[in-house]
C-alpha cells in the first residue's frame, strides 16, 4: 500500500512556536503520518509518524478556543479553526492513530519472526488462500439458500395452479349441469401444505468480516465512530455500542463507490424521498474492499484515487507465484545440496550454510502445511459439490418457471372464456 496516499485533509491553523504566531494551512492525514502545509509558502511545517504520537486531545484555553492538540514525543502541536469541525477531525485522527498502534504491536511480533524460513512463508501464503476460500464458500452457501427458497416458492405456485385448475374445471361444467360428464363428485383431498419453514437467515449466517469505521451520514459534520459488518446477505452499519444504525440487504444496495483505499460510500436510491447514503472511513478498509468487490461486483465503482489500489492489489498475484516458486526452489536446493562443495571460499560457504538453514522446513512447519493443504482440499471439494448442486437447481428453476408460465397463460385463457 502506498504510504503517500492522502486519506483526508482539513483547512486549519497551526501554532508555530518559533515565531509565536498562527499559520493558516491544511492538515493532512496519510496511512502512516500527519502533515501540515502552510498556505502562503507551501512549506511543510509538520511531518511525523502516527506511531510517535503519545496523545490526541480536545483542549481550550484563554488564548485558544476549541483547539486540537497532538503530543508527539515531547512536542505539543496545537491546531485550531478546524473545518468542518474539531470533533470530525478528532474522531478520524484518533481512529487511524489507534489502528496504527495496534498494527505496530502486531508488526513488532511479526518483525521478531521475520527471519522467516521458507516454511513460514509458505504457511502464510496458504493461510491467506484458505481465508479467501472460506469467505467465498460462505457467499456461495448463502446463494444456494436463495436458490432453495426460489424452488420452494415455485413449488407453492404449482400447488396453487392445481387448485386453480380444479376450480376452473368446476366452473366450466358444474356438477348440477345435466349435460355434465362429471356428476356429483366427492371433494378432492387437499394436498398437505408444506410444514417446512424458512429459518431466519440473519440469525444463522456468519459474519465474514467486522471492522471499526468512522461513519458520515448526510452532512460532513455528522461524524461518529462505529462498526461495519459484512454478511453473505448484505452489510450492516452499527455504532460503538453495537446498536444497528442501518442494514443494507444485497438487493437494497444500488451502488458502492470506493473513493480511496480507506473510504467508501454505500447508497440506496429512492423515488420521491431522499436516498439513504453512508460514507465510511477506516484504516482496515483495504481488508473489506476485496470482499465487497466479490459480493457487489456489478455495483462497485472505483474512483480515480482508488484505481492505484486496484492495480496494487492485483499485481502481487505475479509476485505471489514468483515467491512460491522461489520458496519451492529454495526447498529443493536445501534437499538436493545439503552441503557446499569442497574447495570453495569460506565466506561463500558460510553464506550458503546460513541460507540453507533459512530455507529448510522444520517438522512442525511441515505438519502445519499438510493440515492447511488438507483443509484447502476439503474446501475445494465442498465448493465443487455446491456448484454442481446449484447448477442442477438452476436447471430445475428454469424448467419450473417455463411450466408455471404455460399454466398461467392457459388458466388466463380459460378465465376469459368464462367472463
Amino acid at each position: 500500500m502506498n504510504e503517500d496516499i492522502n486519506i483526508h485533509s482539513w483547512p486549519c491553523s497551526y501554532y508555530l512556536d518559533t515565531n509565536k504566531q498562527w499559520v493558516s494551512g491544511r492538515l493532512s492525514l496519510t496511512p502512516v503520518a500527519i502533515k501540515f502545509t502552510a498556505d502562503k509558502t507551501g512549506e511543510l511545517l509538520v511531518n511525523f509518524h502516527l506511531s510517535s504520537i503519545s496523545e490526541i486531545k480536545k483542549e481550550s484555553s484563554n488564548l485558544i478556543f476549541s483547539a486540537l492538540t497532538i503530543l508527539e514525543k515531547n512536542t505539543k502541536h496545537w491546531f485550531s479553526s478546524l473545518q468542518p469541525s474539531r470533533n470530525v477531525v478528532f474522531n478520524i485522527l484518533e481512529h487511524f492513530w489507534r489502528e496504527q498502534l495496534l498494527s505496530s504491536q502486531g508488526a513488532g511480533a511479526e518483525a521478531a519472526a521475520l527471519q522467516t524460513t521458507k516454511g513460514k512463508e509458505l504457511t502464510g501464503l496458504l493461510t491467506g488462500s484458505q481465508k479467501r476460500l472460506e469467505d467465498t464458500a460462505k457467499v456461495l452457501h448463502y446463494q444456494g439458500e436463495q436458490f432453495d427458497n426460489i424452488m420452494r416458492g415455485l413449488n407453492k405456485i404449482e400447488g396453487d395452479m392445481d387448485v386453480a385448475d380444479r376450480l376452473l374445471t368446476e366452473l366450466e361444467s358444474p356438477s348440477w349441469w345435466p349435460f355434465s360428464s362429471k356428476l356429483w363428485k366427492a371433494p378432492l383431498e387437499a394436498k398437505p401444505k408444506e410444514t417446512a419453514t424458512v429459518s431466519d437467515s440473519k440469525n444463522q449466517e456468519g459474519i465474514i468480516i467486522r471492522i471499526p469505521v468512522i461513519i458520515t451520514h448526510r452532512t460532513d459534520s455528522n461524524v461518529k465512530p462505529g462498526k461495519l459488518t459484512l454478511f453473505a446477505s448484505g452489510l450492516e452499519i452499527s455504532d460503538c455500542n453495537s446498536q444497528v444504525i442501518h442494514r443494507f440487504e444485497s438487493k437494497d444496495v444500488d451502488d458502492i463507490k470506493v473513493h480511496t483505499p480507506y473510504e467508501i460510500s454505500v447508497r440506496q436510491r429512492f423515488i420521491g424521498k431522499p436516498d439513504t447514503s453512508y460514507r465510511l472511513l477506516s484504516a482496515k478498509m483495504p481488508e473489506a474492499i476485496p470482499i465487497l468487490e466479490m459480493q457487489f461486483s456489478k455495483k462497485i465503482q472505483f474512483l480515480e484515487d482508488a484505481l492505484g489500489f486496484v492495480g496494487a492489489r492485483k499485481s502481487p498475484q505475479v509476485d505471489l507465484g514468483t515467491s512460491i516458486w522461489q520458496a519451492a526452489t529454495g526447498l529443493l536446493g536445501g534437499v538436493v545440496q545439503p552441503s557446499s562443495p569442497a574447495g570453495g571460499r569460506e565466506g561463500t560457504d558460510n553464506d550458503q550454510v546460513q541460507l540453507q538453514k533459512q530455507e529448510k522446513v522444520s517438522q512442525e512447519e511441515e505438519k502445519e502445511l499438510k493440515q492447511i493443504l488438507q483443509k484447502l482440499k476439503s474446501l475445494a471439494l465442498e465448493t465443487e459439490a455446491e456448484l454442481e448442486r446449484q447448477d442442477e437447481a438452476l436447471d430445475s428453476i428454469t424448467t419450473s418457471v417455463d411450466r408455471a408460465t404455460l399454466n398461467i397463460d392457459k388458466q388466463n385463457r380459460r378465465m376469459k372464456k368464462l367472463t
